[in-house]
C-alpha cells in the first residue's frame, strides 16, 4: 500500500503518529494508499523549520523570488498532464474537469510572477517641511493555508503563491482525501530553486487543523470550505490573535430572464451545474426561472442529460466523474430521495442511470418546482443535482436570491442589458455573472462571496492575496538641511 508523506524541510518526511487515513479512488471504490496523519509535534516541526526559513527568505531580493515563481510555472506547465492524472486518480474529476482546474491555478502562478510590481508602496516628498512620508509592504512570517478535497491543485495555487513570492513561508494543509499534488507541488517548487523549508505540506485531520490555529508562530491562515468549517476556523485563527481568511460554502443562483436564448441558457446551466460532478463551490445549484421560461428551459435541460457520459477518468471520453465517497455520494443522492415528500418534482432521476457497479457514481439529476423551506433548497448540495425554483418577476427572483443565507455566486441570463445592470446593481452577491454561468474572477481581481459564504473581510489571490499576506509599514522621515552642514558634501550649500 503505498504511503502519502509529510514535506518538511525540502524533502518528504514520513508519519510517526501512526494515525494514517485511506485515499480512494472514487471511480473504482478502492483504497489506493494511505496518507499519514500529522500529530501536534509534527506540526510543531514543520512551523519550526518555516519559521528560520523564513529569515533568510524574507531577505531574497523580488527578482530572485519573481525567477522562483517563473521557474516554477515552466515547471507546471510541463507536468501538467501528471498533475491533472493525479487529480483524476483521487479527487475523480474527468480529463477535462482536471485540466480546467490546473490552467485556473496557472494563472495565480502568473499573477504572482509580477510581484516585483505588487509590492510597490507608496511615497509623498515635503508632507511637511522637510519631511517626506512612505510606506512599504512587508512580508507577516510563517502563514499556513487549509484546502478543501475539490480543487486540490488550484486553491493551494490561490494561496501558496502570492504568500512565497511576498516573502512568506507557507505551510500547506491539503484535505486527506486527495494530498499526492500537494506532494508533486513541493517537489516541483523545489526543483523551481526555492529554499528548503519555506514551503512545507503537512499531512493531517482535525489535529492538524487545530494546532496551526493555536500555534503562536503562525501569523496568518488562509481557508476555503464549508460555511460551518469555515466560522470555526475565523473564529478559532482570530481568538489565537491570528490574521484570516475563511472562504465558506454556496448556494449559486442563475436567474433566467423570459427573453434569454434557451438554448444557452440550458447548456450554461448544464456545464455549471454538473461539471466535476457538482463538487465545486460556484457550481450553479438553483435555477430561477422567471415568468413562464421554464416551460421553456426544464425540458431543455432534461434533454441535455441523457447526452452527458458519466464515467471515470480514465476515459478520455467521459464528462462527469464520481463523487469523492461514498457517503458523499448517498448524501447527495438522499436531496433527491427527499424532494417528492416535500412537494418538489424530480424531472431525471440520477439515480436510476445505468452507472458502473464500482465507485461513487450518481449521474445528473433535475429537480422542478425547489421552493424556499425545502432542503433541497436551503442546503448546499455539493453535487450533481440541479433544482429549478418559478418566480413571476425579476424583482421576485432578486428577493430569493437575496433572500438566501449565502452569497458566494450568482448569474443572469438575459438579452437586455438594462435588466443585467439593474440585477449587478441590486443582487446582494460577490461574484455575478451576466450571461456567463460561473463568474470566477480571473486572477488579477479576487475571489470572494458575501454573506455565509464568507468570514471576515478579506477576499482570496489577486489584489486582496497580496493585501493578506503582507502588512504595511509607513516611515515619516527629516533629514538635517544640507545647507546647515559643516561637513563638505560635494555639492552646492544653496537651494
Amino acid at each position: 500500500m503505498r504511503s502519502i508523506d509529510h514535506w518538511i524541510n525540502g524533502t518528504t518526511v514520513p508519519s510517526t503518529s501512526g494515525n494514517t487515513s485511506p485515499v480512494y479512488n472514487p471511480a473504482t471504490g478502492e483504497v489506493q494508499a494511505q496518507v499519514g496523519l500529522a500529530s501536534v509535534a509534527e506540526v510543531d516541526n514543520a512551523v519550526a523549520v518555516a519559521k528560520t526559513a523564513f529569515k533568510t527568505w524574507r531577505s531574497s531580493s523580488l527578482s530572485k523570488r519573481a525567477e522562483v515563481m517563473f521557474k516554477f510555472h515552466e515547471l507546471v506547465l510541463s507536468h501538467r498532464v501528471e498533475i491533472a492524472e493525479l487529480v483524476s486518480i483521487e479527487h475523480g474529476k474527468v480529463p477535462s474537469d482536471a485540466a480546467g482546474e490546473l490552467a485556473r491555478g496557472i494563472e495565480n502562478i502568473e499573477f504572482a510572477c509580477g510581484i516585483p510590481q505588487l509590492m510597490k508602496g507608496s511615497y509623498s516628498e515635503q508632507v511637511s517641511t522637510g519631511v517626506d512620508v512612505y510606506s512599504i509592504k512587508q512580508p507577516l512570517g510563517v502563514v499556513a493555508g487549509i484546502t478543501p478535497f475539490n480543487f486540490p491543485a488550484m486553491v493551494p495555487m490561490w494561496m501558496f503563491a502570492n504568500a512565497i513570492a511576498t516573502g512568506n513561508t507557507f505551510i500547506l494543509k491539503p484535505s486527506e482525501k486527495d494530498p499526492s499534488v500537494s506532494m508533486l507541488m513541493a517537489q516541483l517548487l523545489k526543483e523551481a530553486g526555492l529554499p528548503d523549508g519555506v514551503f512545507n505540506v503537512v499531512q493531517g485531520d482535525k489535529v492538524s487543523v487545530d494546532r496551526i490555529l493555536s500555534h503562536p508562530d503562525i501569523a496568518a491562515v488562509s481557508f476555503v470550505g464549508s460555511t460551518p468549517i469555515a466560522k470555526y476556523i475565523y473564529s478559532t485563527g482570530t481568538a489565537n490573535g491570528k490574521r484570516v481568511q475563511a472562504l465558506g460554502g454556496a448556494k449559486n443562483h442563475m436567474v433566467v430572464l423570459p427573453d434569454a436564448d434557451i438554448d444557452m441558457a440550458a447548456d450554461a446551466a448544464v456545464s455549471a451545474g454538473y461539471g466535476s460532478a457538482g463538487e465545486r463551490c460556484m457550481a450553479i445549484s438553483v435555477v430561477v426561472a422567471v415568468g413562464d421560461v421554464a416551460d421553456k428551459l426544464v425540458p431543455a435541460i432534461a434533454a441535455r442529460l441523457p447526452k452527458l457520459k458519466v464515467g471515470p477518468g480514465t476515459d478520455p471520453t467521459a464528462e462527469m466523474g464520481p463523487l469523492i465517497t461514498r457517503e458523499h455520494r448517498d448524501k447527495v443522492a438522499s436531496y433527491i430521495t427527499n424532494a417528492p415528500g416535500e412537494g418538489a418534482t424530480i424531472v431525471v432521476d440520477g439515480r436510476e442511470n445505468d452507472l458502473p457497479q464500482e465507485g461513487f457514481f450518481l449521474a445528473p439529476s433535475l429537480i422542478d418546482n425547489v421552493k424556499p423551506g425545502m432542503k433541497a433548497y436551503d442546503e448546499e448540495i455539493f453535487g450533481p443535482v440541479l433544482t429549478v425554483t418559478r418566480v413571476a418577476t425579476y424583482e421576485d427572483a432578486v428577493q430569493l436570491v437575496n433572500d438566501h443565507q449565502y452569497g458566494n455566486g450568482t448569474a443572469i441570463f438575459t438579452r437586455d442589458g438594462g435588466a443585467a445592470r439593474q440585477f449587478q446593481f441590486d443582487i446582494q452577491v460577490g461574484m455575478v455573472g451576466i450571461n456567463v454561468p460561473i463568474p470566477v474572477p480571473v486572477a488579477y481581481y479576487s475571489f470572494g462571496g458575501w454573506k455565509a459564504s464568507i468570514f471576515g473581510d478579506s477576499n482570496m489571490y489577486g489584489p486582496a492575496g497580496i493585501e493578506f499576506f503582507t502588512r504595511t509599514k509607513t516611515i515619516t522621515s527629516r533629514w538635517p538641511d544640507p545647507s546647515t552642514s559643516s561637513v563638505d558634501l560635494g555639492f552646492p550649500r544653496t537651494r
